[in-house]
């Protein structure tokens, strides 16, 4: 049965090539299914480093070569799926002819990565291969399970151990995984090499229409890309629906700012317009609707369609210090750390560890240091240095030269400040400027009770380039 399925493959494929699919970049990886073979064609390495060659040199088993152009990825295929059953996956990856009587010039490699990562994660390095296969083969298959041909079970990878096939694949419904199918051995000219990949394992045995999320090949633009601002633009293709090459047209369509609301009809390229290319920094949900020639369907289209965003080198907007203090010392500060832009960030301070959280406790007044970090792999900032305006919490106006008046620390130093002192009941009691002393916590000459006051400081922005961190509204205790 699997010659008469290889057999019409070829026939298809070489017939129509159309219907070869072939993604060589993660951000585009195909949705497949496990309900037919999927025929397969690499093409080269796509139009982004998918693994930057100059930090990462390996992905589990797979390597950075010394030939030109030296990554990891050469002739390459992206291939993503979506678990529907709990059981065993595996899969068959079958080397084809370049002709139909030739024989198959391609050696093929693979890593599988999941659950639930994405492509961020494995460009970065942060997600490695849970399987993969790098060793030389004598046989057109590798893969992941039993090879059909040599009867080689798949084990652990071992590194020169010649076993073509890794172990099964335990999986759980909705988990999404990605395969990266790679010819490295054999070919370094990007010449279109053809495969076959084939789904296996007890879940696919039963039931080939259940065992991976078919749903998923609806979205066949894809799932929702990251990107950065200046990467390579993303062409989106619709030639990957269930309808395959029974195309009459496609419409392209936008929702730029994800709410709901079209904003836009979009021009395609190539055959019937089939193709459509994003460029940066134009975020938005992205649509295509395909009309068929045949019309049956009418019309197959991605309903969710495909988010992409772009992220930007990350900016400082300011730096608040905040109305809390945990610390035992009344002169350090817990600030926040604010970004213009919404990326996902992690946040360094006067050279300490990254976190995720842009609170920070017990910082010192005076100059200090914040390197930001978009996690979306889209920039680092150099250190931004900033100014936190310190305030003692407490004083005690009782003449015994020891915190008898009250004032923000380094006012002189900042350019039109002015600090505003209230009551709980928003009544201004006193401001001070550079010039004044501090308040000695008296009103018109008459002492004031012992209770919480509350200030805001005014200024005119940066000071000698250095940012200001500012109270928001922030309080401090007069005790007697």
């Amino acid at each position: 049965m699997r010659t008469l399925i290889c057999g019409v493959g070829l026939l298809l494929l070489f017939s129509l090539g159309v219907n070869a699919q072939n993604s060589p970049d993660c951000r585009t990886a195909i949705p497949v299914c496990a309900d037919a073979p999927i025929m397969g064609v690499a093409d080269g390495a796509g139009d982004i480093e998918d693994f930057d060659p100059e930090v990462i040199r390996t992905s589990g088993c797979l390597e950075r070569g010394s030939l030109t152009p030296g990554g990891i990825e050469h002739n390459t295929s992206w291939f993503v799926f979506r678990a529907g059953t709990g059981g065993q996956v595996g899969f068959d990856l079958e080397a084809l002819p370049v002709t139909g009587s030739g024989s198959p010039t391609a050696e093929w490699d693979f890593a599988v990565y999941g659950p639930d990562v994405d492509c961020a994660d494995i460009s970065s390095g942060d997600a490695q291969p849970i399987r993969c296969n790098y060793e030389v083969n004598n046989t057109n298959f590798t893969g992941i399970g039993v090879n059909p041909e040599s009867g080689q079970v798949g084990a652990p990878n071992v590194p020169q151990s010649q076993n073509t096939y890794d172990e099964w694949l335990d999986v759980q419904p909705g988990e999404i995984y990605y395969i990266l199918i790679n010819n490295y051995n054999t070919n370094f000219d990007g010449d279109p090499e053809p495969f076959m990949l084939t789904f296996t394992g007890n879940s696919v045995e039963d039931d080939q229409n259940t065992a991976l999320d078919c749903t998923l090949r609806d979205e066949f633009l894809g799932l929702d890309i990251i990107a950065c601002e200046g990467d390579p633009d993303i062409t989106l293709s619709a030639l990957n629906t269930p309808a395959g090459p029974d195309i009459n047209n496609v419409v392209w369509t936008v929702d730029y700012e994800d709410d709901g609301v079209v904003d836009d009809t979009l021009p395609g390229s190539g055959p019937f317009g089939a193709e459509y290319v994003v460029t940066s920094p134009n975020s938005g949900r992205y649509f295509a609707e395909v009309t068929t020639a045949s019309g049956s369907p009418p019309t197959v289209a991605d309903v969710g369609g495909i988010l992409i965003t772009f992220y930007g080198m990350p900016v400082l907007d300011r730096v608040d210090i905040l109305d809390s203090n945990l610390s035992l010392d009344p002169d350090l500060n817990n600030i926040e750390i604010l970004i213009d832009g919404d990326g996902s960030y992690e946040y360094a301070i006067n050279g300490g560890e990254f976190q995720d959280d842009p609170f920070f406790n017990d910082v010192p007044p005076g100059v200090n240091t914040v390197i930001i970090n978009d996690k979306n792999g889209c920039g680092i900032t150099e250190p931004i240095e900033f100014l936190v305006v310190g305030y003692p919490k407490f004083f005690t106006p009782n003449n015994d030269g020891v915190h008898d008046v009250w004032s923000v620390y380094g006012l002189e130093t900042i350019t039109e400040a002015t600090v505003s002192i209230f009551d709980r009941y928003g009544k201004l009691l006193r401001q001070l400027n550079a010039n004044t002393i501090g308040w000695d916590g008296t009103l018109n000459g008459r002492p004031l009770p012992s209770t919480d006051y509350w200030f805001r400081l005014d200024h005119a922005g940066q000071e000698d380039a250095i940012l200001i961190a500012t109270p928001v509204k922030s309080h401090f205790t007069l005790k007697r």
